[in-house]
């Protein structure tokens, strides 16, 4: 399970203005269309083009349940490609990202320190520029340990450091064993 880069998904899924369609039939004609065919849609989805067919005709209207995962995933992914766009370059460059997590994170320290390892649950304003490196990296099909990685560099100076006022020889911050993770635009 990708936990960061379904949580980046789940926060830009939240800024769409309108709902994704709902039965199994227009989300075959949403996909058809984007697809800009049947054939397209059948290979994506794994099955047959007559199926497709039939779901566009209204033939079938209920799917087995791992092919309507397979068909809310796929429009959920295609969904209004402008406003996802737009609330991405929104947060690259003003707005930034909200991260509420809950995990042990903190960096070796000595014994008894407030800083040393601990479950915290922390939600942090990240700036425009670890927005951008998070959704870049997602972009480039960076995996959940990269993800973690640039979210822990972006804890580290925004949380710990306090953008350069302390912990100024802060060199790596753990962020381990996640309970909780959620992003907000």
């Amino acid at each position: 399970m990708s936990l960061f880069g379904e949580g980046l998904d789940a926060a830009v899924h939240r800024v769409f203005t309108r709902p994704t369609p709902k039965s199994a039939p227009a989300q075959m004609r949403y996909l058809v269309k984007q697809l800009k065919g049947t054939r397209p849609v059948a290979r994506t989805l794994r099955i047959s083009q007559r199926t497709v067919e039939r779901y566009v005709k209204g033939q079938i209207k209920k799917p087995r349940p791992d092919l309507a995962a397979r068909l809310e995933r796929e429009v959920t992914k295609r969904w209004q490609p402008q406003i996802r766009a737009r609330a991405k370059a929104k947060a690259a460059t003003t707005d930034g990202i909200v991260i509420d997590t809950r995990a042990r994170l903190g960096y070796t320290a000595p014994v008894g320190s407030t800083d040393e390892s601990r479950i915290r649950h922390l939600t942090v304003a990240l700036p425009p520029r670890h927005a951008a490196r998070l959704f870049e990296a997602r972009e480039a099909g960076a995996g959940d340990q990269q993800l973690q990685q640039i979210a822990a560099e972006a804890l580290r100076e925004v949380y710990f450091q306090d953008s350069g006022r302390r912990a100024g020889s802060l060199e790596e911050v753990r962020f381990t064993d996640i309970e909780h993770l959620e992003f907000e635009l």
